[in-house]
């Protein structure tokens, strides 16, 4: 990672500001790790640098609501100093750390241990998610209000179950007066319990246990009544279905403060990624059938999803070559998100300006962090892109330390030529 020039003038670039919809060749000016110049004419302003970018995509950097780095608690699967840099080459400049490292960041203490190996690192910035409860166990309320003074920019327990309604519903009311999102991955425990894979025809042709549409479904439910009567704010993360879309898109209707993201991959790949017991395309939500996909993919393209995120889980070799079931879920994620996401582009379901809305400034807003946007005075952190050049995805020449992917082989475009995060 190197210093960048004190000022750089990126000129003759396509400029993609999702915050403001601007959509033109133009000229950015970065100075002092601050955006000060966005416009069709040249400045008038001197520059230490300048970089002839025609034919290349300016864009905010790509803000992923869902990553695990592995540290702490599992330094054996990646570290930060493996994986921060990895997004960052990858035009991430941004990640959202889920609660369940090992210690749980449920207090402040651990957000400043995860805050100094972050910033060690030195690649893409890292926000945390504080614990909702203690441990992750469902019981307790976490003290929110100290997770949040300490630097947390939401909450969630994560993968866990929350023992009852009541606690639930407490949880809310208590994120709500601190002004916190609460994250909530919808997935019902005791109707997911044991699955490894979509309730449909693969799954009993394998003979894999299943974990029901419902489960996401009857999740949802909960949640969104219990918004109906606090008002706090929920983020659905990792939407895998027909149905939890619809139920996003009530919600939504009746003027609920509710967002949803989904992961890049559940896009592209049905449960048919796991025929033959393959291990690389076990996910958790289970990669579900051709109708969820299209349902999913519609809800970004109308922005009823309003988030892409890569839901990075980089594993060991030895994680996915057990039987499936024993197998575990996840994919090495961070340097397909933007590749996949330029493919939606490719197949005319997104415009290039509602690419860099579903991977920057619409993640930003979900944080509520700068971001997401190329106006005067944000953050310098833009990512320099060519968008046409192909390749084919080679899991050993992935920068992130897990090789684990079913997209290999795939043959993808775009580059990220260059990419600034702050004064880097």
């Amino acid at each position: 990672m190197t210093r960048a020039t004190e000022s750089v003038l990126i000129e003759n670039a396509r400029l993609l500001d999702p915050a403001s919809g601007f959509d033109g060749t133009g000229y950015l000016g970065l100075r002092a790790g601050r955006i000060d110049y966005c416009g069709r004419e040249a400045p008038l302003a001197a520059y230490d640098e300048t970089i002839e970018a025609r034919g290349l995509w300016a864009l905010p950097g790509a803000i992923d609501l869902c990553a695990r780095l592995r540290e702490p608690g599992a330094t054996h699967k990646a570290t930060m100093a493996s994986e921060t840099p990895a997004a960052l080459a990858a035009g991430i400049t941004a990640l959202c750390l889920p609660p369940d490292t090992r210690p749980v960041i449920d207090n402040a203490a651990v957000v400043v241990r995860v805050n100094r190996i972050a910033k060690a690192a030195a690649g893409a910035y890292v926000y945390m998610l504080g614990a909702l409860t203690r441990g992750l166990e469902g019981e307790a309320l976490s003290e929110m209000s100290a997770l949040k003074q300490a630097g947390c920019v939401g909450v969630s327990n994560a993968l866990a179950p929350v023992a009852s309604t009541r606690i639930a519903r407490r949880a809310l009311e208590y994120a709500s007066s601190l002004g916190l999102t609460v994250h909530v991955v919808p997935l019902d425990a005791s109707l997911a319990q044991g699955g490894c894979a979509h309730e449909g025809p693969v799954a009993t042709r394998l003979g894999l246990p299943a974990i029901p549409v419902a489960a996401e479904t009857v999740a949802m439910r909960l949640w969104i009544s219990l918004v109906e009567d606090t008002g706090a704010r929920v983020h659905f993360g990792r939407l895998s279905s027909a149905r939890g879309v619809a139920l996003l898109e009530s919600a939504r209707a009746r003027g609920l403060p509710v967002s949803g993201d989904v992961a890049a991959h559940q896009l592209f790949l049905t449960e048919e990624a796991i025929d033959g017991f393959d291990a690389q395309a076990h996910v958790l939500p289970p990669l579900r059938s051709e109708t969820d996909r299209q349902a999913l993919r519609e809800a970004v393209r109308t922005g009823l999803i309003e988030a892409i995120c890569s839901d990075h889980q980089p594993h060991e070799a030895d994680a996915k070559t057990n039987p499936f079931p024993l197998t575990e879920p996840g994919i090495s994620a961070l340097e397909t998100l933007l590749p996949l996401t330029l493919r939606l582009v490719e197949e005319g379901l997104l415009t290039p300006l509602q690419a860099a809305q579903r991977l920057a400034h619409g993640p930003a807003t979900v944080l509520g962090i700068p971001g997401g946007s190329l106006a005067v005075g944000q953050p310098a952190d833009v990512a320099l892109i060519d968008p046409q050049t192909p390749f084919t995805l080679a899991p050993e020449r992935l920068r992130s330390s897990g090789r684990n992917t079913p997209f290999a082989g795939w043959r993808l475009r775009g580059r990220v030529v260059r990419v600034w995060c702050g004064t880097r």
